[in-house]
């Protein structure tokens, strides 16, 4: 499954947020998206995932598969997302926070089997009953990346899903992110402010400020 972003470029308000970025990801493929705070990485993450305000226009495209992304509505694009957050229910422990991403469909049977195997793929067996405020930082974050794989997407999105973890803890767990993503075969978009999140073999693109942005910050000659 093949990811593309082409010349894409989100405005609001005329005004676009960064020069057209194009990029490809084949299977199992990490690109990344760095810049600074303000450039529109988070935008661009909701413009794929399909969460873009109706404030913002898209120009360029957004392909999956071989298909566009632009106007689908969110459950038909297949992308699933990591926060930094990992968003767990807390009122649910962990077998129910990973049963209710499972698609449609399985039985009974199926479901529960799904979970014991994301459990062991994620070195954390056993844990179906664990309430979550128990689990650790780490172990809430391979939870939550289990649930997002359990959705089946087509794509990952990473936003900034290391940054709140401990120096040891953030490496060991980027190793296990990326070996799955490699794994299951999926493309996936990390954004980060952090060079050391990047895999050496990630394609990398540095969100650029728009030339007209520019143009508007040159003062005016002065006139003599």
């Amino acid at each position: 499954m093949a990811f593309c972003l082409t010349n894409l470029v989100i405005t609001i308000g005329q005004k676009p947020l960064f020069s057209p970025i194009s990029l490809d990801l084949s299977a199992g493929e990490v690109g990344t998206i760095m810049g600074p705070s303000g450039a529109g990485k988070s935008t661009l993450l909701a413009a794929i995932s399909g969460t873009l305000g109706p404030d913002f226009h898209t120009t360029g495209d957004i392909q999956l598969g071989g298909r566009s992304l632009l106007g689908l509505k969110v459950q038909q694009r297949r992308v699933g997302i990591l926060f930094q957050d990992d968003l767990l229910f807390p009122h649910l422990n962990v077998a129910q926070n990973l049963l209710f991403a499972l698609p449609a469909g399985l039985s009974r049977k199926q479901r529960q089997q799904r979970v014991s195997q994301a459990l062991d793929s994620a070195e954390l067996s056993g844990f179906e009953d664990r309430d979550v405020a128990t689990l650790s930082g780490g172990q809430r974050a391979r939870i939550s990346l289990v649930r997002t794989l359990l959705s089946e997407p087509d794509l990952i999105l990473l936003d900034e899903p290391f940054a709140k973890l401990d120096l040891a803890l953030r490496d060991q767990f980027r190793r296990w992110v990326f070996g799955r993503i490699m794994e299951l075969k999926i493309p996936a978009l990390l954004v980060t402010h952090d060079p050391n999140d990047c895999p050496d073999v990630a394609k990398r693109v540095e969100l650029q400020p728009h030339p007209s942005t520019l143009e508007a910050k040159t003062p005016p000659p002065i006139r003599s």
